[in-house]
């Protein structure tokens, strides 16, 4: 009677004849009462045992079955179109070659696992080599007072870098470098840890510190040493506005220190509004230079010091009644003007006041007020020309005597009366009538004269002088103004 057999799920696989022997699969299948099938048998029981160990894949395989592929040294099994690799990772120091999608292949120089794509193996892990130790992230749990922590802790060769915690705690085991682990991201203190490169945005910065403390580094700066915006702030060092735009000053930018053309400006914005400068005088605050906004004048207190020319356009007006101080020897006027009439103008209630000044159509120094002006005498106006120059010069001397020589002179009524004969205390300048009235005293009494010419002894005092028929030799005649 012939065998039907059947698969796992009932499918029948062959029918065997008595007596024969079916090679449908890739084992040998015995039929009834078929002589001398030990061997065949034994041989079936062997490939069992070594999953047809070969170079090539079992003929008539069916679905599952196993194949131990010598050429790659993988156990495959059947799954219904090819030999697939079983799935188990294969340990060496290159990847494996003719790899199925899905191989796992663990480089045993590295103890790094990868696994097959179809087309390239792909790092599984670890990231790191044996030869680089642990790098990179490790999930750890880390005991506190307050519980256990669980955070992420960055590692570089073996050495932990970091600590990424969602809450501040501080570890109850010592950890190297963290003595406090901080909500966030926290470096280790004892690698002088830092973020280098650009960070565009921070919400805080640690001022911790004291003001001055020296920096890691040229580029890296303590955050204490930066200078603030919400209050006052100090620096030791020199700042620097590296634009033409400079500084700018208030709540409404009124001050400002700009540069155009390298030419610096100091400017008061703030329309009609006041820029002062002052100083700590003894303990008292005093504005020595105010500009005023609002007429453009400018008020300067205590004493100025100029080094150089002083150049006014406008008027110099002195408020105060002090008398004001020149040093120089000489005060120049009309400096690079043409030439013009100068000098000194004393304000009068005459509508061109009073005036002292240089007329430069007459080469000479004249004085007076109310537009009425008269020459200064000049120094050659005293000099000894004799007589020749009488008429033209109002004084002359005499070289030889010393003399003082008068052209012409009229002297006012100075002084009173002679009254008496013996009178010698008078010390003023007498007139010409005071003298005539001296002479008509001499000998005690007074002599009337008339138009007779009359003789008074040897004395004449008339209005004309006389003739060749009036006097005599002695006589003075002496002759006063009508």
């Amino acid at each position: 009677m012939a065998y039907t057999i059947n698969k796992t799920d009932g499918t029948v696989v062959t029918t065997i004849t008595d007596g024969t022997v079916d090679n449908t699969t890739s084992l040998q299948l015995f039929g009834k009462s078929f002589s001398g099938f030990g061997e065949g048998l034994n041989e079936n029981l062997v490939k069992l045992l070594e999953n047809a160990s070969g170079t090539s894949a079992p003929t008539a395989p069916l679905t599952g079955e196993l194949w131990f592929d010598t050429n790659t040294a993988q156990l495959k099994v059947y799954d219904g179109s090819a030999f697939k690799p079983t799935g188990a990772a294969k340990s060496q120091s290159t990847a494996p070659t003719s790899a199925s999608a899905g191989d796992l292949w663990t480089d045993s120089d590295d103890d790094q696992l990868y696994v097959y794509t179809g087309s390239e193996f792909l790092l599984v892990g670890p990231v790191y080599t044996a030869g680089q130790t642990l790098s990179g992230w490790k999930i750890e749990t880390l005991a506190s007072s307050g519980g256990d922590k669980v955070v992420s802790s960055m590692y570089a060769g073996n050495t932990r870098v970091a600590i990424m915690s969602k809450e501040t705690f501080t570890p109850s085991v010592t950890q190297t470098g963290f003595a406090e682990i901080k909500a966030g991201f926290t470096l280790n203190s004892t690698l002088s840890a830092v973020f280098e490169g650009t960070n565009t945005q921070a919400a805080n910065i640690d001022i911790t510190g004291t003001k001055g403390d020296s920096n890691t580094s040229s580029t890296l700066i303590k955050g204490v040493n930066f200078m603030r915006t919400d209050e006052a702030q100090t620096t030791t060092g020199a700042v620097t506005v590296d634009n033409d735009t400079g500084v700018i000053i208030g709540d409404s930018q009124e001050l400002t220190i700009s540069v155009s053309s390298n030419n610096v400006t100091i400017a008061q914005t703030s329309e009609d509004k006041d820029l002062s400068f002052s100083i700590n005088d003894g303990g008292s605050t005093v504005v020595p230079l105010k500009f005023t906004g609002s007429t453009g004048a400018i008020t300067m207190i205590g004493n100025t010091t100029i080094t150089g020319n002083l150049t006014i356009t406008g008027e110099f007006e002195n408020s105060s009644s002090e008398i004001n101080i020149v040093n120089d020897a000489f005060v120049k006027l009309n400096t690079g003007n043409s030439e013009a009439d100068a000098g000194v103008i004393v304000e009068t209630s005459d509508t061109d006041d009073a005036r002292l000044f240089y007329d430069v159509s007459e080469n000479l120094w004249v004085a007076g007020e109310g537009g009425t002006y008269s020459a200064l005498l000049k120094l050659s106006d005293m000099t000894d020309d004799g007589d020749g120059n009488k008429g033209t010069k109002p004084l002359t001397t005499d070289s030889s005597t010393g003399d003082l020589k008068v052209t012409t002179l009229t002297l006012a009524a100075v002084g009173s009366e002679i009254t008496s004969s013996t009178s010698t205390s008078a010390t003023t300048v007498p007139t010409l009538g005071q003298v005539a009235t001296s002479l008509k005293r001499w000998g005690g009494s007074t002599i009337s004269d008339d138009s007779s010419n009359s003789i008074a002894g040897n004395r004449y005092v008339e209005t004309s002088a006389p003739d060749n028929s009036q006097g005599a030799n002695g006589d003075l005649w002496f002759v006063r103004e009508s």
